[in-house]
């Protein structure tokens, strides 16, 4: 076995990325406080080709120096909006037809693994804040969350951590 050369993994350049089709999922990000995990989703959202990332109140927005430490040229590939307000992006999410779910754990969520996507079904996943979680205003919007399973004694993940991994199963049930 040997690792493989850049030039052996057959990526495309950003141009190209941007006018390829892409993976009917947005990641919403709520009030991110740190410009490093921002970074990390934008990585994490090139790497599964997901549409775009809208970033809400006070989520850092490209040009930001703690966003191009972690996503490492990301921001030039993915597309990606500001919104004022998170309510904002949810309003126009569903008005557009998509399936807008909240990742965070409620009296009503259900683990991620038993979310049941439909076919040709657009999804955008509200990722929230650091120590807050997806804000009362939006959740009270919502009839339905997902969260990812945890057994150790913390109640959460880093939000770049939970990003990829609900991206992945998201993108994984697309596959089976």
């Amino acid at each position: 076995m040997r690792k493989l050369q850049l030039k052996e993994l057959n990526r495309p350049d950003p141009d190209t990325f941007r006018k390829a089709e892409k993976f009917p999922v947005i990641c919403v990000l709520d009030n991110i406080r740190s410009g490093l995990n921002v970074g990390s989703v934008f990585r994490t959202a090139d790497a599964f080709a997901i549409e775009s990332i809208y970033l809400c109140g006070i989520t850092a927005k490209p040009p930001h120096r703690e966003i191009e430490k972690t996503a490492i040229g990301a921001t030039e590939s993915v597309s990606w909006r500001y919104f004022k307000q998170t309510t904002e992006a949810v309003k126009e999410l569903q008005s557009k037809g998509y399936r807008v779910i909240p990742v965070e754990q409620t009296n009503r969520s259900k683990r991620l693994e038993k979310i049941e996507q439909r076919s040709g079904e657009k999804i955008a996943l509200i990722f929230g804040n650091e120590v807050k979680g997806v804000s009362d205003e939006v959740i009270s919007l919502f009839d339905e969350s997902i969260e990812i399973p945890q057994f150790g004694t913390k109640h959460s993940l880093n939000i770049s951590v939970s990003a990829g991994i609900v991206l992945w199963e998201i993108l994984r049930g697309r596959f089976s």
